[in-house]
């Protein structure tokens, strides 16, 4: 192993530490708590070190974000491999969807809700975004059929789904009815009794 080997490892370590510390402490205590003086602290390096590897606050949210999309992609892979039908795929997708940002509120906000310098729907998005998205047209895409919309479908589908979550979160929609309203956002997508 050379030494620039060693100090590429060492570097990779330190900015998942980084990346780690400022998860756990939004999801604690939500994302104001995130300063680069509590990170330096809870992760045991000087705000210099931070600085060398984030160019603050703004940046390290963006890679919870990318980070929190890689593990958005594969709980949508599993729920949609694991799921029957198309009508299916499409539920467990939108039901895994809605139990990750049930759980994770704050990553939720990283990659979805707060402001992040993140390039969205284009090539030069990160793989995990790409990935994420593309387990939504993974699911959509048997129903959409010789459709040439895919993608627009796929982002409509995206946004029902976005839309309740955040209107769950902030109290406006009861959670009671979730699993209602998830069944009549799939209905219009796939008809009853279409498999």
């Amino acid at each position: 192993m050379t030494i620039q080997t060693r100090r590429e490892r060492e570097r990779a370590e330190r900015e998942r530490l980084i990346v780690t510390a400022a998860r756990e402490l939004a999801e604690t205590e939500g994302w104001d708590a995130v300063t680069t003086r509590r990170l330096a602290d809870r992760i045991e390096y000087s705000q210099p070190v931070l600085y060398s590897h984030f160019t603050g606050k703004d940046a390290i949210m963006a890679a919870v974000a990318v980070q929190g999309c890689a593990d958005l992609a594969g709980e949508l892979r599993a729920a949609r491999s694991a799921a029957g039908s198309a009508r299916e795929a499409l539920a467990a997708v939108g039901g895994a969807y809605t139990a990750f940002a049930r759980r994770r509120p704050a990553l939720y906000d990283a990659m979805f809700t707060l402001a992040v310098d993140l390039p969205f729907a284009t090539p030069e998005a990160p793989a995990a975004l790409r990935e994420a998205f593309g387990e939504l047209v993974r699911a959509v895409r048997p129903i959409a059929a010789e459709r040439a919309d895919t993608g627009l479908l796929t982002e409509t589908y995206w946004a029902g789904l976005h839309g309740l979550v955040t209107l769950m979160r902030s109290g406006r929609l009861p959670e009671e009815a979730h699993e209602q309203r998830l069944a009549l956002l799939i209905g219009h997508f796939v008809p009853p009794g279409t498999s």
